[in-house]
């Protein structure tokens, strides 16, 4: 019994950070990680390629710079703005965007972060994140993937879905237990809304619904460019060109593309990146790095280019068919020779 109990508090103390003078008894104290407003650099002006959700969060600005304007006429805060898009589109970077421009504290924490091992240990963290969060008003509080804890009740079984209830109760009432005038806006951001309980997305809690969708062309070609400035590029580089190349990339695939293209110009000793750096980055990206060993024999080649201009051909006779944008046969990769 004695090592069953001294392994019991073993366990609370690494759960909680004992090591850094956390102590068993702060398990249940928040690890949202807070940033002041000097500490935000991030503007709504750093933001690119999501200019429809730029304006629907900008009021949140406005609610948080100036709340007495809506109040002395009898309006309410909006208390929660929940996020909707696939990974990678900017959910995090906006929420943070909104709090460098309102010049507010920015609290940030994933859902996952709520729920422990030990029964009533998300709800205490829950109640514990806003308690801070009144204490630094007017301010915002992200909670990132919030579908980690925000899923329908009564979907599960066993002890972990318990705790998972709990935690999710507590925030509803928490979210509920706000004064008009609090100050506090809770921003969440999920890929997947259609497992949130109905509870959460009421108004009154999340009262409205943001998507941030994969750009479009324009989009990207604003996020490129938005990148591309923090490297050295050469006089070939066409944002737009690149832009049209990579349809259905998200803002984080772009970033990517524009670090792995200045990978390939450093690794060949160049001044600057070109335009061939990003097609070879775009083909590593879409079809995997070069794999010489599956190099096709002649009639393997010929058979595969016979087939490609196919594409190619029909591709050209239809009008309203994406444009031919290369043709290449010396990039033999494992997709291509399964194709």
């Amino acid at each position: 019994m004695l090592l069953i109990f001294g392994f019991f508090i073993y366990m609370m103390m690494k759960a909680s950070g004992g090591s850094k003078g956390g102590g068993p008894f702060s398990v249940g104290k928040s690890k949202a990680k807070l940033l002041g407003e000097d500490q935000i650099k991030v503007t709504l002006d750093d933001v690119a390629g999501v200019d429809e959700a730029k304006e629907e969060v900008g009021e949140i600005v406005d609610f948080l710079r100036e709340p007495q304007k809506y109040e002395k006429i009898g309006g309410k805060i909006p208390k929660g703005v929940l996020m909707v898009g696939p990974p990678g589109t900017g959910k995090t970077l906006l929420a943070r965007a909104i709090a460098g421009e309102a010049k507010v504290p920015f609290f940030s924490i994933s859902g996952s972060d709520f729920v422990e091992m030990f029964v009533g240990v998300g709800a205490s963290r829950v109640r514990d994140m806003f308690e801070q969060a009144k204490k630094k008003a007017p301010c915002l509080v992200f909670i990132d993937e919030i579908d980690a804890v925000g899923r329908h009740r009564g979907a599960g079984m066993g002890g972990g879905n318990d705790e998972r209830e709990q935690t999710l109760n507590q925030m509803l009432v928490e979210m509920d237990g706000f004064a008009d005038n609090e100050g506090v806006i809770v921003i969440a951001a999920t890929n997947r809304p259609d497992v949130l309980d109905k509870a959460l997305l009421r108004p009154g809690r999340f009262d409205r619904q943001v998507t941030v969708g994969l750009p479009t062309v324009k989009g990207r070609e604003a996020i490129l460019a938005v990148h591309i400035k923090n490297i050295t590029t050469g006089d070939d580089i066409r944002p737009d060109w690149i832009a049209r190349g990579t349809p259905g990339f998200s803002g984080a695939e772009l970033a990517n593309l524009v670090n792995e293209a200045a990978l390939f110009a450093a690794r060949e000793a160049k001044d600057k990146v070109s335009m061939s750096d990003f097609e070879k980055a775009k083909d590593k990206i879409l079809m995997g790095s070069e794999r010489r060993s599956m190099a096709m024999t002649e009639k393997e080649k010929l058979l595969t280019a016979y087939h490609e201009a196919g594409h190619a051909i029909i591709g050209r006779l239809m009008p309203e068919h994406d444009p031919v944008y290369k043709k290449m046969m010396d990039l033999l990769v494992a997709k291509a020779a399964e194709g």
